[in-house]
């Protein structure tokens, strides 16, 4: 049976023409230890925010579909540039290669453009390609609709593709090279005594990834599910990196209970006051802004008090003023019931080993009550307990918990 991995290769691994080369050097050195390789790229470089940034000068409308649709076709020009240059620094050190598009790759998707779903992968055409070549590379972060668009999965795109082409393909395992060593236990940025990671359970890297960890949380859902093997390493220098693989097949050492202290910037909260407490209402409200794809994170509703009750939810920044208009649209309160708050942030404790073991929410807060932190909201999993707070104090906040349950 040829026995294949899958490589992605985030845009700061692509930045130049010697960076490009570099990483075809280390392509073709793989193939010692394989047989065929697929390799998913990123653009290259700041180029997907530039891309964003001249397509928002004429974007005005963004739930115009036909906008929507030229803007999805600009953004996946980054990708398509990066497997380009990558097949011709392949094939100037003497290795056969080939670049694809998502939709070439036969990467099939729903038709929500900008945050596209992968429905299915036809791998018929990719072992075509093997027929003659070793090494396939693959523009990340696009795929094709059912109508034939071309749709991009989202920022992080590139992890989803990549993982969900290994999982398709049944690879060896699943290679995600990037800019830093691994996953560390909690931002290096703002966390300068940090810890690299080696082993992460699929469940903890899936609550990282959604907290704002380096990977993209679809991909870990899909790696997760599939049982797909999985390693994140630094792009030039070899380090053994993180290991992702199931709870039981963790090392039994002794280890902290909490694994890691993820952080995102980034957050809006939304307060609906005065809605009438009835069956259908949350629906009536949430159901629009899926629609549109807007992603909606904590949710807290207040007790019931004479037939209304009041509602609060968090989202990213940039779906904010979207959100508003929905939520004008729908009509489900009046427009000055609706208070808005930006400039939040999230900070969390993750690990396996706090489920059904009190004690870590109380720490938490004390700890954040020790520095004069003041929690917005909370939401929690079994492995997960996370605060929103203001994004000036993330910083203090992650360094206080990481030395009250890492250190």
């Amino acid at each position: 049976m040829v026995k294949i991995i899958v490589q992605k290769y985030g845009g700061t691994s692509l930045s130049n023409e010697e960076k490009i080369l570099n990483v075809a050097k280390k392509i073709k050195e793989s193939l010692s230890e394989i047989d065929k390789l697929i390799v998913v790229v990123s653009a290259m470089g700041d180029s997907t925010d530039n891309l964003v940034k001249l397509g928002s000068e004429f974007l005005d409308d963004q739930s115009d579909l036909e906008n929507l649709r030229d803007f999805d076709q600009l953004l996946s020009t980054g990708e398509i540039v990066s497997a380009s240059l990558m097949s011709l620094a392949l094939r100037k050190i003497g290795v056969k290669s080939t670049s694809l598009s998502g939709s070439k790759a036969g990467i099939n998707t729903n038709s929500l453009h900008g945050s596209a779903r992968i429905s299915s992968i036809n791998t018929e055409l990719i072992f075509e390609h093997f027929k003659s070549k070793d090494v396939i590379i693959v523009a990340g972060f696009q795929g094709v609709s059912e109508s034939g668009e071309i749709t991009t999965l989202g920022r992080g795109g590139s992890d989803t593709s990549a993982v969900a082409l290994a999982s398709a393909i049944k690879a060896v395992r699943c290679e995600i090279y990037t800019d830093v060593e691994g996953i560390f236990s909690a931002d290096p940025r703002i966390v300068p005594n940090s810890k690299l990671i080696e082993y992460i359970s699929y469940e903890e890297m899936l609550e990282m990834a959604s907290l704002g960890a380096k990977m993209h949380p679809r991909s870990i859902e899909i790696a997760a599910i599939n049982e797909v093997p999985m390693a994140i390493r630094h792009s030039e220098r070899k380090t053994k990196g993180t290991i992702l693989r199931k709870e039981s097949e963790k090392n039994m050492e002794i280890r902290n209970a909490v694994t890691g202290i993820p952080t995102s910037k980034g957050v809006s909260k939304i307060t609906l006051n005065n809605i009438k407490d009835k069956p259908g209402i949350a629906s009536s409200i949430f159901e629009p802004l899926s629609s549109t794809g807007i992603n909606v994170d904590v949710i807290v509703q207040t007790a019931s008090s004479e037939g209304t009750t009041n509602l609060s939810f968090t989202l990213n920044d940039k779906d904010l003023k979207p959100c508003l208009n929905e939520l004008v649209k729908s009509k489900v309160t009046n427009e000055e019931n609706i208070q808005t708050q930006s400039n939040l942030g999230k900070v969390s404790i993750v690990g396996t080993g706090i489920q059904n073991q009190p004690g870590y929410a109380s720490r938490m807060f004390k700890a954040l009550s020790n520095k004069n932190i003041n929690i917005e909201m909370i939401t929690t999993s079994e492995i997960r307990i996370t605060c929103i707070i203001k994004e000036s104090d993330l910083e203090e906040a992650a360094q206080s918990l990481h030395e009250e349950f890492i250190d």
